[in-house]
């Protein structure tokens, strides 16, 4: 694992995570790629609806804009945390007087006293800083500055999550949109055969049992237009929530799934991966983070050195405040040492190591998760590429088919049976395919994503809006 973004806290500082890296992807096919994809990952699907989908989430994608917040949240603690390492300095400006009889008051340097009234006025200036001799202070810094590292990585991992929902709700509503069309289309067909039908029970030469089954058959083609019209407005509403805007302010397009391209992916190395993606990153500053609290933690157990010093003027008189006669100033050091807590330093300390544990058993898990996300997506896509060769063949054979029975069924030579099963065999073939086909583009996004969407370290100094 390499040293931190902010080159403060050591390779060998770190746990090693013992990392089992494969030399390539189970399910990737020929020579590994080096080609990564590229940032713009969406363009690669050629549909200007998309693109100006996925360029508007990013500036205005409510998610987003909440990790840059907590961007900002982190750089302010970690503000916080480096005062420490200063001295703390204040100044302080106070006139005072009061009044008490004779017999009580009493006279100090600086004051005055007359007819039981005593008047003083004091400018000063106070400072006190902690020797961080341990590196306590340090290491409270190093953990909070890893921790907005994180957050800044965090904020890559939400845009990479929202750019993948926008596309995956994109490409369910055009198949929605495709699917709906599909089924109008299997209704006119089925309307056909039903006016056919009832022309031959007409001429009494068709059966009614014939004519109800055909009944049954577009009855149930329509019922299937009204969930996909209900698919169709729930991912038009995700679309709208992505992009911040009232479903209402949402106007798509849409288009065929067959018009849109299929991007070549190549995966690359699984070493290549470990630099890819952001959530990898977010976890190793957060392990980062937190064995800089265990070095905080660890430092706890010595002692603190704490410098102080004050000096200022003092008198009675406001116009001779400002005097050498009136200047005064003190100086101080101290040294605390733990003795006894009832265990609480030692109980921190653990604490801590418990926490740098965890981080590092989610650091590993991350890791084997990313190579197990991108071995699934080409497995996915594999499959899904092959379902759909199949399914065009299917797709082909059963028009074919159902063409030929009914230009029998008119020319009154067609078997009703056969009639109904070929256009059910038609109907079901074409929905299929069209299931597929978003599949194979649900799969494109799930590598797209599973990589890293071409995302790649940036710094992770600087304010939060630089991002």
């Amino acid at each position: 694992m390499a040293a931190t973004s902010g080159g403060c806290i050591l390779t060998a500082d770190l746990p090693d995570p013992a990392l089992d890296v494969p030399a390539n992807y189970k399910a990737a096919a020929g020579a590994p790629d080096k080609a990564l994809p590229s940032l713009d990952w969406w363009r690669g699907f050629r549909s200007q609806e998309l693109t100006v989908l996925m360029e508007e989430a990013q500036t205005v994608n409510l998610d987003i804009a909440a990790a840059v917040a907590r961007i900002r949240q982190a750089d302010a603690m970690a503000q916080t945390a480096g005062a420490a390492l200063l001295p703390n300095v204040t100044g302080t400006f106070s006139g005072s007087r009061s009044r008490s009889s004779s017999n009580t008051g009493v006279i100090s340097a600086g004051s005055s006293i007359g007819r039981g009234e005593v008047t003083n006025h004091v400018a000063s200036m106070s400072a006190s800083y902690e020797i961080d001799f341990w590196g306590k202070n340090r290491d409270a810094l190093l953990a909070a500055e890893e921790t907005a590292n994180a957050n800044r990585f965090d904020r890559d991992v939400v845009a990479l999550t929202t750019l993948a929902s926008v596309a995956n709700a994109w490409f369910n509503v055009v198949a929605s949109q495709e699917r709906i069309n599909i089924a109008t289309r299997n209704i006119a067909s089925a309307q056909r055969i039903y006016d056919a039908i009832k022309a031959r029970v007409d001429a009494g030469t068709g059966s009614e049992l014939d004519l109800a089954q055909q009944e049954s058959v577009l009855a149930n083609q329509k019922a299937s237009v009204p969930p996909l019209r209900q698919a169709l407005a729930q991912n038009a509403n995700i679309l709208a929530t992505l992009v911040a805007r009232p479903p209402e302010r949402v106007r798509l397009t849409g288009g065929s799934l067959g018009s849109i391209a299929i991007p070549r992916v190549t995966p690359g190395l699984p070493s290549d991966l470990l630099t890819q993606r952001p959530d990898i990153r977010r976890q190793e500053n957060q392990l980062a983070s937190a064995t800089a609290n265990v070095g905080s933690a660890r430092a706890q157990f010595f002692p603190s050195i704490q410098l102080t010093a004050s000096g200022g003027y003092q008198s009675a008189a406001l116009a001779a405040l400002f005097t050498p006669q009136s200047a005064f100033f003190n100086m101080a050091a101290g040294l605390t040492q733990p003795i006894f807590d009832a265990g609480r330093i030692q109980a921190n300390f653990d604490l801590m190591q418990a926490r740098q544990d965890e981080m590092l058993q989610t650091y590993r898990k991350t890791v084997i998760s990313a190579f197990a996300d991108v071995d699934t997506a080409l497995t996915t896509l594999k499959q899904a590429n092959e379902r759909l060769r199949l399914q065009r063949i299917v797709v082909t054979s059963s028009r074919k088919a159902f063409e030929l029975s009914e230009r029998q069924l008119r020319a009154g030579t067609a078997d009703i049976v056969t009639v109904l099963n070929t256009q059910l065999t038609l109907f079901q073939a074409e929905d299929s395919l069209a299931q597929y086909q978003l599949a194979r583009l649900l799969a494109v996004v799930s590598l797209y994503q599973a990589l890293g969407g071409g995302w790649s370290p940036k710094t992770t100094e600087g304010p939060a809006n630089a991002l």
